[in-house]
């Protein structure tokens, strides 16, 4: 009953806030051309981007060491705000957008105070703060739309995040800033922020290159198909944030992680067959997404698989095998999105996109016989 309260609090907070997140974005899709949608997700791409940089206490690393009550919480939070600082700073200079440099911030307090919740295993208070970024997400979002037009959105993206400032406040208040932790776990913080950075770029990367080599309104039929991914990996991220901190204290969970590998089948198959026929009907500007959601559906189930290994290699601080699954990921899509991208249009990014989550899942798959003897 307690694994059920626990999953229940995070499945609860993730799919309605999630489904809180993409109504709002679906909706703004209806109402912009694909075009605007695509431009608002390059600049949110950069602060993501940015955000990875300056999170040298990942979310990942705080799981896993706040688990195992390791206070270095205030550590992380000060090298990672003062960082974060200097990015936003560097966004403002380079891109004349203070909305993509306030948002960065955003970005680092949710991922600092998330890690926080979830390595202490305080899953209702998790669900609720989780709840209460999306109403604001979606209540900020539509009236800064409508009040200030496009330009608004990712300043309400941005304010929707100020409820997060009060675990970072506390975090301070419980643990000094101790560096020397740093110095007597630098092994795996560091292979953890590099994996960060790896990953946090793979996220990213394609939007990035996308917007100068085929254009905003390719960019925008990808974003609103990768926003529909999202929804279908739901519940893969809901059993990966339980499994974590479970993993990191000892507990299998395997017939959890068994029941996850045929749910994430069964999601599969609806993403291919099911998917596709909705979205012209919904978002008519937006057709081609519906080829690329069908063939990107199958990333599904591979980063279901992907996430499994993952969970156990972070609990076991064997982080390079995550590491170095995520920088041949990082590898094969920044190939195929401009390889296949160039040749096949959404189609082709489509395609990189399963190939770069394929290959990192097999490496893992590979390192975990070779762990395992």
């Amino acid at each position: 009953m307690t694994k059920v309260r626990a999953i229940t609090s995070i499945a609860s907070a993730d799919i309605i806030g999630n489904g809180i997140s993409a109504f709002f974005w679906f909706y703004i899709a209806t109402l912009i051309e694909p075009a605007k949608f695509g431009e608002i997700h390059y600049f949110l791409g950069i602060a993501a981007i940015a955000s990875v940089i300056s999170l040298f206490g990942t979310q990942n690393t705080l799981i896993v060491y706040t688990a195992k009550n390791v206070k270095i919480q205030s550590t992380f939070y000060f090298i990672s705000l003062i960082v974060g600082g200097i990015s936003s700073l560097a966004i403002i200079f380079i891109f004349f957008r203070i909305d993509a440099a306030v948002v960065l911030l955003g970005y680092i307090i949710n991922t600092l105070a998330i890690g926080d919740l979830l390595g202490r295993q305080l899953y209702n208070k998790y669900s609720k703060y989780v709840l209460m970024q999306k109403i604001l997400t979606l209540v900020l979002g539509i009236g800064f739309f409508y009040a200030f037009g496009v330009e608004g959105i990712i300043f309400a993206l941005a304010l929707s995040y100020v409820a997060f400032t009060i675990r970072i406040y506390n975090g301070f208040r419980k643990s000094k800033i101790n560096f020397s932790l740093v110095r007597s776990h630098v092994g795996f913080i560091t292979n953890n922020y590099a994996m960060g950075l790896v990953s946090g770029f793979g996220g990213q990367i394609d939007k990035l290159i996308i917007a100068p080599l085929l254009g905003y309104m390719f960019l925008g039929n990808y974003s609103l198909a990768g926003q529909i991914i999202s929804i279908l990996m739901i519940f893969t991220t809901i059993v990966y944030k339980y499994l974590l901190p479970q993993d990191a204290s000892g507990f299998q969970n395997k017939k959890l992680k068994k029941f996850t590998v045929v749910v994430s089948i069964g999601i599969t198959l609806f993403g291919i067959l099911v998917v596709p026929m909705v979205i012209p009907q919904i978002f008519p500007k937006y057709t081609e997404s519906a080829e690329a959601v069908q063939i990107m559906s199958l990333t599904v189930f591979t980063s279901t698989i992907g996430m499994l290994y993952t969970s156990k290699f972070l609990a076991i601080e064997k982080s390079k095998f995550v590491l170095f699954g995520t920088l041949i990921s990082l590898v094969t899509l920044v190939t195929g999105t401009i390889v296949l991208g160039s040749l096949f249009g959404i189609i082709g990014l489509a395609i990189a996109n399963v190939l770069s989550s394929t290959f990192g899942v097999s490496f893992l798959i590979i390192s975990n016989k070779y762990i395992e003897g």
